[in-house]
């Protein structure tokens, strides 16, 4: 350690870590040098479940010197089709902590920094200014935003990536005075356009694909070798097996990295996406799975809808319930029943929430409620004979 506390370079390997690196160190484009640049460098993996997995597994494997974990979540058996770093022994495990044990079962070499918590604009610019290099492991657009700001506004890259059902995305921002997120995609999309991984579904194996290549980026922005994709968007089609590139080009009136930027310092990401209405009017008020149950059992007047697709409903449902597609609620409100209550089930609470809102800006006056956990909280909580997913 150096007299500030910080981690001082090594220039040299051990004989283990010589035998361990052997076939990088025969490589002429990183060979002791670039190793030592590996040792050497401090990146932060953002979220530790499908895309971060692979990541720092790789990057462990690799030799990284200093690995930062940032995740507030604990492992779920739903995880495990995907996320593998943890295994079925670690369900109910803070992720951070299998994803710890692993890094050093790959690699005892690998210095590791966890952060139990989630990363927010009062946290960001103190942990991400630790790192050389930053690798987005989220799956919201509110997180994406704030990694992309952060690292603009302390010129870090950004290794970015994301993942849905057969199709995934890579690039690296804010590289060589290259674009940002924000100049691919400067307004986050309508909320509900784009489910997460918990809602719409992803292929076990996509996560890793995108992965491997976001830890490929990383490796080659430390050596500092090779063409990477700054200024370029990479795409994947897993059912088709195919790979598209899309040129991105750095926007001079981006609010964030254009010349004359509007963006200087974080803000609140959640309302930025459209997570946070302050008007009281779109209020969405829950009703949790044991009062919907009690409500039910008593016959008082009470309506269930649910908005998951039909392959959905086939794996569990409420019974009585009406399927109306979250797509087609606004549209198909007359279907609603305003003389009674009217509850929404989604799979975890979000998307029902979101049509609420919709609903409501539509004109919608009935008494409407948002199930609480989605129909997740009701297997949990009521129907134990419901399966998860």
């Amino acid at each position: 350690m150096g007299k500030d506390g910080k981690q001082e370079n090594v220039d040299k390997l051990s004989q283990e870590e010589i035998s361990r690196y052997s076939r990088h160190l025969i490589l002429p484009e990183v060979g002791l040098e670039g190793q030592l640049k590996i040792k050497n460098s401090k990146v932060l993996v953002v979220g530790t479940g499908g895309l971060g997995a692979p990541v720092i597994l790789y990057l462990a494997a690799a030799g990284v010197g200093t690995i930062g974990l940032i995740d507030f979540d604990i492992v779920d058996e739903s995880n495990l089709q995907r996320q593998i770093i943890h295994t079925t022994r670690d369900i109910g495990r803070p992720k951070i902590s299998s994803a710890t044990d692993r890094i050093k079962g790959i690699n005892p070499h690998v210095k590791v920094v966890s952060y139990n918590d989630k990363l927010t604009s009062k946290n960001s610019i103190e942990i991400i200014k630790e790192f050389d290099i930053v690798v987005d492991g989220t799956d919201n657009f509110q997180t994406r935003y704030l990694i992309n700001d952060s690292c603009v506004l302390l010129n870090k890259p950004f290794v970015y990536g994301s993942i849905f059902r057969f199709e995934g995305q890579v690039s690296v921002f804010n590289a060589y005075d290259g674009p940002c997120y924000r100049c691919l995609y400067p307004e986050p999309p309508p909320v509900g356009l784009v489910p997460s991984c918990a809602e719409g579904g992803v292929i076990g194996v996509l996560p890793g694909i995108i992965g491997t290549i976001q830890a490929n980026e990383t490796i080659k922005l430390i050596l500092g070798i090779g063409e990477i994709l700054s200024g370029r968007l990479l795409t994947f089609d897993a059912l088709r097996m195919k790979f598209k590139e899309l040129n991105i080009r750095k926007d001079k009136e981006c609010p964030v990295c254009g010349d004359h930027p509007t963006v200087t310092e974080l803000i609140d990401y959640e309302e930025f996406c459209g997570l946070k209405r302050p008007d009281e009017k779109t209020v969405v008020e829950e009703i949790s799975a044991i009062d919907l149950k009690n409500i039910i059992n008593e016959k008082r007047p009470i309506q269930v809808v649910d908005i998951r697709q039909p392959h959905e409903l086939q794996i569990g449902k409420i019974d009585g319930s009406k399927a109306i597609p979250f797509g087609q609620l606004v549209r198909r409100k007359d279907e609603l029943d305003s003389s009674r209550k009217v509850v929404v089930v989604c799979k975890i609470g979000l998307l029902s929430a979101e049509v609420i809102r919709q609903l409501k800006d539509a004109g919608y006056t009935g008494e409407i409620y948002s199930l609480k956990g989605g129909i997740t909280s009701w297997a949990n909580d009521i129907d134990y004979t419901m399966a998860r997913y």
